[in-house]
């Protein structure tokens, strides 16, 4: 059985009509929508950021979407984490022969999860369509990034290694091995890593430059020298940052990543019958 997570929404299931069909959102077990889910993964065919809180007991509630009794699609709500106090939309697919029924399926979700907030992937086409039809107050929290371009950036005196557990970082012993660290002069100058929190086949990379090693183009380095790590162990490097942060987009971009996408949050209104 799901376990409960620390806020559950009221309302488990809906029913509307489209002409003679009978159109119903109803909570359900991951196990149920698997299928479904590998369908959106592939259609998507790029990093799904919020991925992995499927896997997370309690962290999400799922819906079965039927037409007359069929099941067609699914919808997902973040309900724990940093959803705690405001649960979100975050996921909604419904297979191809069933499209003519979209807003009829997502309106049974909306009154179904009773959820007054999406947090969506511009990436997802048919959650991106809902998201900018029904949301209000929207806004973007971060840039998604792909790798595009090899580039062979090379810092005057710089050297990158593998992360070593003599390096004091911050992770797992399992996690040590997607690790790095750049130095200058021997002296450790800039750490990152990758992290693997999303769909395979993509990791996520990140960095981190100290305070007086800024300005060198030392981030820049570290990230291209991260990128052969990740798919020399078989996966595909992506990235984000916030769009407030313009060093970060032109590091990025310096080491050959391209902006893709974006994660979008906004508030929905309650549907008129509530």
């Amino acid at each position: 059985m799901e376990t409960p997570g620390p806020f559950c929404l009221s309302i488990h299931a809906a029913t509307v009509q489209s002409g003679a069909m009978s159109i119903t959102a109803q909570r359900c077990e991951l196990e149920s929508i698997l299928g479904l889910r590998d369908m959106y993964r592939l259609e998507m065919s790029c990093q799904i950021i919020h991925d992995s809180i499927h896997s997370r007991p309690g962290w999400t509630q799922e819906y079965s979407l039927r037409i007359d009794g069929r099941q067609v699609g699914y919808g997902s709500v973040a309900i724990a984490g940093p959803w705690t106090k405001s649960p979100a939309l975050y996921e909604f697919f419904v297979a191809g022969p069933y499209r003519l029924e979209l807003f009829a399926l997502f309106n049974a979700l909306r009154k179904a999860c009773a959820a007054t907030r999406m947090e969506i992937q511009s990436n997802d086409i048919l959650t991106t369509v809902m998201f900018h039809t029904y949301a209000v107050n929207v806004s973007t929290e971060s840039i998604l990034f792909k790798d595009d371009v090899t580039t062979k950036f090379a810092p005057t005196g710089a050297t990158f290694r593998a992360a070593t557990a003599e390096d004091g970082l911050d992770v797992s012993s399992e996690q040590l091995p997607w690790h790095g660290v750049v130095e200058v002069d021997g002296v450790v100058a800039a750490t990152g890593g990758i992290l693997f929190h999303y769909n395979r086949p993509y990791g996520d990379i990140y960095m981190d430059v100290r305070e007086e090693f800024r300005r060198r183009g030392l981030g820049t380095f570290i990230v291209q020298e991260l990128k052969p790590v990740c798919y020399e162990g078989g996966f595909k490097p992506g990235a984000r940052c916030s769009p407030k942060n313009i060093a970060s987009q032109k590091t990025l971009q310096r080491a050959g990543f391209v902006p893709y996408g974006n994660l979008l949050v906004g508030d929905v209104p309650p549907t008129e019958s509530e």
